[in-house]
């Protein structure tokens, strides 16, 4: 691989000679498309950190409007470590999901912070499905579930993240 040193005035020429691959060529350089495609790293696509969703009953909020649609991020070592020395989950160990999910959830709706009071009246519904969220975004990855059909016996992919009934 050839290395160039240039100027700060020639950075816009730099940006110009980026090939459709991500590669740099220098000026003048006689380099085939395959040393170009040697010399390029294999970019993997960037790591999907956060994950929409649609709630199956929705948080009604003090006003009584209803927020269904949010997002909650991968969570971290400290976010799975920090509810353990919490009082509140030594005296109740249940309240670990609550206080869990009010560390991760990112966005519900409108409303302009998510804590775990928002949380704890959440219906037992929506913290069941939040649970089962999580768990699929951070052990294996995505949000698709295998099912089937009751009727016919087919077996089908469906996404988790979001989509009312019956649409795709």
């Amino acid at each position: 691989m050839r290395r160039r040193v240039i100027g700060l005035d020639s950075l816009d020429e730099l940006a110009e000679q980026v090939g459709s691959v991500g590669s740099v060529r220098s000026v003048g350089s006689e380099a085939s498309d395959d040393e170009v495609k040697r010399s390029v790293a294999v970019r993997e696509p960037a790591l999907r950190t956060e994950f929409d969703f649609e709630l199956p009953r929705g948080y009604v909020d003090a006003d009584g409007v209803v927020h269904r649609t949010g997002r909650m991020r991968l969570a971290t070592a400290r976010d799975e470590l920090r509810p353990q020395i919490d009082l509140r989950v030594k005296e109740n160990p249940g309240y670990l999901s609550v206080l869990l999910l009010s560390l991760v959830i990112t966005e519900l709706g409108t409303v302009d912070e998510v804590n775990v009071g928002v949380v704890e009246r959440m219906y037992a519904t929506d913290i069941a499905f939040l649970q089962d969220f999580y768990r699929r975004i951070n052990s294996e990855g995505h949000t698709r579930a295998g099912v089937t059909c009751p009727s016919c016996g087919s077996g089908f992919e469906v996404d988790l993240a979001g989509g009312r009934l019956g649409e795709s």
